[in-house]
């Protein structure tokens, strides 16, 4: 390898490092964050903490979100910020990252389809007969990456590099799978003036890149407008974010000299702190609030909590899995380096929790049924429970790969390359 390569590669772990750090301790935070959610709404402040959060502080925005509340405000205004966060990763890996070329897209592509898929035919089938459920399907079809990674953190040596590697390539990937579906699945009634300006919007954005305009202010700017206008257009307002990340200019490389001149990096080292640590679990503890005071065995196995939870347990661990399967045995990719096939099953197993983008995807499912919201929350707390503790389980147990070298995918992961 030579010396600009090596440089190149060691830039990469270093800003993998950085990502899978950040990522564990938000998801750490995330899970403190549901917590202190759920003993508040089981308190006698339970009243309290749902009021405070509905409360109508204004203005009305749009018609369609009526006055505007705590919640909404989290939800449709601070989420987009996560979800130009969320853009802005799934860029770089794809222009210079782990997912930068079609060799490296091929182990984590197979895993991340069929990891959405069978969530969603697990629950259609299991709510088959309540047609007014339907609309759920997508809950529990994406992954919480910051809650995967936040427990694949507490395992330290047990969870390879390769390992981590491949949780967070099938999340990107399942990521794209989400914002598609929350664009095309759960998109109102469109209202083409709003929807012409965000395209005007769009453009100018895109003009001003192609003028290598690298000033933040013009693109804040300009990221703001497009909010708003996707908020009004009927497109959910948080796709906002993830298409203006593909409008910031962005210098193609490596280290602290590419980073100073890419408007991208600056911007999501601005915010990645801030999503992790604020916004996030701020989404969490205002969508975590269950209240478990009159919940019985019936609750549990209704169709809607039943579906969503066996949708992730089950769903995700076999559709993940049966993609690395098949990937690797039709030769379509290689098998990670250092790691077992019963390693590989348990990550399959972590992709179960959904949490955060489960949460998501049911406000949007269901947005004038507070009370199918509350039977989802069981599902996709018991799914993403379960699927946490058992799949840390077995990667305690599981014995390691007797060739694995810790320093063996230091630089690039085994298998998406």
């Amino acid at each position: 390898m030579s010396s600009n390569s090596s440089h190149r590669a060691g830039g990469h772990g270093s800003v993998l490092r950085r990502f899978l750090a950040s990522e564990a301790a938000g998801g750490v935070v995330l899970m403190l964050a549901a917590a202190i959610a759920i003993l508040i709404a089981n308190s006698p402040w339970g009243g309290l903490y749902h009021d405070v959060l509905h409360a109508s502080t204004g203005p009305t925005l749009s018609e369609k979100l009526g006055p505007m509340t705590l919640h909404l405000w989290i939800n449709d205004g601070l989420m987009s910020i996560f979800f130009l966060l969320v853009g802005m990763e799934i860029r770089r890996e794809l222009v210079d990252g782990h997912l930068a070329t079609w060799e490296q897209r091929r182990l984590p592509a197979l895993p991340a389809m069929l990891g959405m898929a069978f969530p969603a035919l697990i629950y259609l089938a299991i709510t088959r007969d309540v047609p007014s459920l339907g609309n759920g399907w997508a809950i529990p079809a994406a992954t919480d990456i910051a809650f995967a990674i936040g427990a694949l953190a507490l395992m330290g040596r047990h969870a390879p590099l390769s390992l981590k590697l491949m949780l967070v390539a099938v999340a990107i990937l399942d990521d794209m799978g989400a914002v598609a579906i929350i664009a095309i699945f759960y998109t109102s009634a469109l209202n083409l003036t709003a929807l012409a300006a965000a395209a005007g919007i769009v453009a100018v954005l895109l003009l001003l890149n192609r003028c290598r305009v690298t000033a933040l202010w013009p693109y804040l700017i300009g990221l703001v407008a497009l909010w708003f206008a996707t908020l009004l257009s009927g497109v959910h307002a948080t796709v906002a974010g993830v298409v203006g990340a593909f409008l910031i200019p962005y210098a193609s490389g490596v280290g602290a000299a590419h980073e100073a001149h890419s408007p991208l990096h600056r911007l999501e080292g601005a915010l990645s702190p801030w999503v992790a640590f604020l916004i996030v679990p701020l989404f969490g503890f205002a969508n975590a609030g269950l209240s478990l005071g009159n919940l019985s065995w019936a609750d549990l196995f209704a169709p809607l909590p039943l579906g969503i939870a066996l949708g992730l347990f089950l769903g995700k661990q076999l559709g993940v899995f049966a993609g690395v399967v098949l990937a690797v045995k039709s030769g379509l990719a290689v098998k990670p380096r250092g790691v077992t096939w019963a390693q590989l099953y348990a990550v399959s197993m972590l992709c179960g929790i959904g949490f955060t983008m489960s949460l998501f995807i049911s406000g949007l499912a269901f947005p004038t049924h507070p009370e199918l919201m509350e039977e989802a929350k069981i599902g996709i707390m018991l799914g993403s429970l379960v699927s946490a503790i058992l799949a840390c389980i077995l990667l305690r147990v599981v014995p390691k790969a007797r060739d694995e070298d810790p320093d063996a995918s230091s630089t690039k992961p085994a298998g998406l390359s």
